[in-house]
């Protein structure tokens, strides 16, 4: 399944009134359910977890995270339990909104804890705890980043990408995606990150994971924060996908578009630049709101 999806990946152009070449790599046609950078960054995961016999995934995310629909479905796809861990005990006496709800028919079991609580992701006693709790499981870290993560994040780009565009641009929420795709390009090209979440913290998670300079990471259009939005960002998506039949969400790829269309108009990209923008999916957080 894997090695066979990257080769009928559509490419769509977008015709600017602008010397500009704008094309949008669909990543979220790539599967209904493991769709777009997530079917990259559990690819190797999930070869790990076979190869260590592990009966059951354990991961984290927020209630509308992509990542915790995607690994669900992946489990249940591959033969794995699987358990989320959910930032925020009220949640737990809420209806479970698309994300959650889709997570859940594919069999996910959800651990609904406090904010306090799920700082201790990355905390290596919490994960021990958690491995003495569930022995036989495999622990998937928020979002979907890890080493293994980057090596499938690299295979975004093709070696023809890597040859026709000056610029790649994506949407950034751990950081996972850019650093395969920093790792993956040509030193010539430039690699745009449209951050989710509000600060300049993800710089120095992608610094962890490649030593290239060729890239930044832009907070300006994330509208305030992880999925927070304005009804200027609505009304942006609905004109952009009257004109151009391609779908966003409002958490990840509408903000990114709405930061690369702001800067063409600020005159940001050098004339007759090739612009590849990498559509990471997550469409079911579009659904959810």
């Amino acid at each position: 399944m894997f090695d066979s999806i990257a080769e009928i990946i559509p490419y769509q152009k977008i015709n600017l009134d602008s010397p500009l070449h704008l094309t949008v790599k669909r990543l979220d046609m790539i599967h209904p359910e493991i769709s777009g950078n997530k079917f990259y960054k559990l690819k190797y995961n999930l070869q790990k977890a076979k190869k260590l016999e592990a009966h059951c995934l354990i991961t984290f995310g927020g209630a509308y995270s992509n990542h915790i629909a995607a690994t669900a479905y992946a489990a249940h796809l591959f033969g794995f339990q699987s358990i989320g861990i959910i930032r925020g005990e009220e949640l737990i006496h809420q209806p479970l909104n698309h994300t959650l709800a889709t997570a859940q028919k594919f069999g996910m079991t959800f651990d609904f804890v406090s904010r306090e609580k799920y700082r201790q992701r990355n905390d290596p006693i919490f994960l021990e705890q958690l491995k003495t709790t569930y022995p036989e499981s495999y622990i998937i870290p928020e979002g979907g980043t890890n080493h293994l993560a980057i090596q499938g994040c690299k295979e975004i780009l093709t070696s023809q990408d890597q040859l026709d565009y000056d610029y790649i641009c994506c949407a950034v929420g751990t950081g996972g995606t850019i650093s395969g795709i920093i790792e993956a390009s040509n030193e010539r090209q430039k690699i745009l990150g449209f951050s989710a979440l509000k600060g300049n913290f993800q710089k120095y998670d992608v610094q962890r994971w490649t030593q290239k300079i060729n890239w930044n990471i832009t907070d300006d259009y994330c509208f305030g924060g992880y999925a927070k939005f304005s009804a200027e960002l609505h009304q942006f998506i609905g004109d952009f996908e009257d004109l151009y039949h391609i779908p966003l969400d409002p958490v990840y790829t509408g903000k990114m578009m709405y930061g690369i269309m702001d800067l063409i108009s600020k005159n940001y990209f050098p004339k007759h630049s090739r612009i590849l923008i990498i559509h990471s999916g997550g469409l079911q957080g579009k659904i959810s709101r």
